[in-house]
């Protein structure tokens, strides 16, 4: 990121300013006095200039937001939009099929003002993140940029399948496939209605039924054919992953995340690194789940497989961050609150990372996971102005970042 110093400011494209008291340069981890981040129409940041030192006409928006600190805009990698945590186990039978969909809206909106100005929605029903996004592009709706996965693909009676009703109800996910063939074609299915990642479940997960979170329930051949499918037609690929041998056979398929990595070793350790991996580890939401699943629904045998793997995944997190595996931002906002989910930053901070560790891997590290590295993440010259600005500095305490947020989504003022 460059300043710059006694600048005319006609010589700039631009039609807004933002000027705070000071601005976070996330690739530095330094503080940087006074900015004035020009923005052009096209809602990219045309200049960052010393704002003691520059004036701007009359036909230039000025957003004043003195007194703070300015952050790039969020990114959490792991939401599902279309999820609430308040109603677990057989409770959200009781709905009409569209009731998950439409309550969705709010927590779309809820990502946005926690801070969370592009989410990556790794799995919904029927396609709705896709529509979320496609709402939100043409401004009918309030929420974040949307990288939409669509359905999470898996193998039958796999974690990414219907698991919870008899056989009677012939219940099954439409993303279901067995064998590399079955496999290819859904990811060729999710693309053309609109996912623009493809998550899998790579092992058995917490919060469904008759899966075990460690067994692998998608072979090396099947997760390599996903990935081949996925990389021809240019997308990124999530794992679903708790299990240590599914995180080793997700790692040499080439996925991009590898999302959980509860039960990592040190083998998998050193495959993340080798192979260049992101681990996304969602070791916050335990809180929620074991002291509210309960009265919201959540079957037992699904609480105690949350029991028996959270302090491990938390060790693990430190374990593989201390080691260098690239670690990115992801919550699984559904199982708790989304308007919670930066409530990790504390959590990551006490099991090992710094606060601009923990910043970073909610910006540029998490962009550089989606390919949009040249895009959002920071804030600097040609990227998108999404930024954030918060009370105080939370390099001194990250926990700024839970509350009082002002929110810029492409260079407007959301809140």
């Amino acid at each position: 990121m460059a300043c710059m110093s006694a600048i005319s400011v006609s010589a700039f494209a631009q039609n807004r300013v933002i000027t705070a008291d000071q601005m976070l340069d996330v690739n530095s981890g330094k503080m940087i006095e006074y900015p004035a981040i020009f923005v052009g129409e096209d809602g990219r940041i045309t200049n960052i200039a010393d704002a003691r030192t520059v004036r701007w006409g009359g036909d230039v928006t000025h957003i004043n937001l003195s007194g703070r600190t300015l952050l790039p805009g969020l990114i959490d990698m792991h939401v599902h939009l279309d999820a609430n945590p308040l109603y677990g186990g057989y409770s959200s039978l009781q709905f009409t099929d569209q009731f998950f969909t439409v309550q969705g809206v709010e927590n779309a909106r809820a990502m946005l003002l926690a801070g969370f100005t592009t989410v990556r929605n790794v799995g919904s029903d029927n396609y709705s993140d896709v529509a979320y996004k496609q709402a939100i592009d043409e401004g009918l709706l309030i929420g974040p940029n949307i990288v939409p996965g669509a359905y999470s693909l898996g193998a039958t009676g796999g974690h990414c399948d219907q698991t919870f009703l008899p056989p009677s109800f012939k219940a099954k996910s439409p993303a279901v496939g067995d064998g590399p063939d079955e496999l290819r074609k859904k990811v060729r299915e999710m693309r053309k209605y609109g996912a623009e990642v493809i998550k899998v479940c790579a092992t058995g997960g917490v919060f469904s039924r008759n899966t075990t979170p460690g067994q692998q329930q998608l072979s090396l051949i099947e997760l390599t054919a996903i990935v081949d499918e996925a990389k021809q037609w240019g997308l990124k690929t999530a794992a679903h992953a708790h299990g240590a041998e599914g995180i080793k056979a997700a790692i040499k398929a080439g996925f991009t995340t590898i999302e959980h990595a509860s039960l990592v070793d040190d083998d998998g350790i050193k495959l993340a690194i080798q192979y260049g991996t992101y681990f996304g580890m969602d070791i916050f939401n335990t809180e929620y789940t074991q002291s509210e699943g309960a009265k919201n629904g959540v079957l037992e045998e699904n609480l105690k497989k949350d029991r028996d793997i959270a302090q491990i995944q938390r060790d693990n997190f430190r374990k593989a961050h201390k080691a260098g595996v690239k670690m990115i931002f992801s919550t699984d906002a559904g199982i708790m609150p989304h308007g919670t989910a930066a409530g990790q930053f504390k959590i990551m901070t006490d099991y090992g990372m710094t606060p601009i560790d923990a910043i970073r891997a909610a910006t540029i590290n998490s962009a550089a996971a989606l390919g949009k590295e040249k895009d959002i993440g920071q804030i600097s010259v040609g990227y998108i102005s999404d930024i954030i600005a918060v009370s105080g500095n939370p390099l001194d305490n990250i926990q700024l970042l839970e509350k009082d947020i002002i929110v810029i989504k492409n260079g407007m003022r959301v809140n």
